[in-house]
């Protein structure tokens, strides 16, 4: 490995990791990328996390929100950071 896109171009047609900007999260089958870490997935879970701050108690409540997407598209530049699978060999 020379490169650190290296790394990524091994995950090709593998499943990924991928944490963007504003608390989302992804992981989906790695079919394609670029330079700016533009992406394409396919059998995407995607995960977003908010919180918010109950009004009576004052307590931090996180809500998860969790949609299956068939094809998606990732543009480079909310990708925070990227992690290929597990490989025990």
């Amino acid at each position: 490995m020379e490169e650190p896109l290296d790394l990524i171009k091994l995950s090709v047609d593998e499943r990924v990791y991928v944490k963007c900007r504003n608390d989302r999260e992804l992981r989906g089958r790695l079919h394609a990328y670029d330079q700016h870490l533009n992406m394409v997935l396919s059998e995407v879970e995607e995960t977003i996390t908010s919180t918010e701050e109950d009004e009576e108690t004052g307590e931090e409540i996180v809500n998860k929100k969790t949609r299956s997407v068939g094809m998606l598209f990732v543009r480079g530049d909310i990708v925070v950071l990227v992690s290929p699978p597990l490989r025990t060999s």
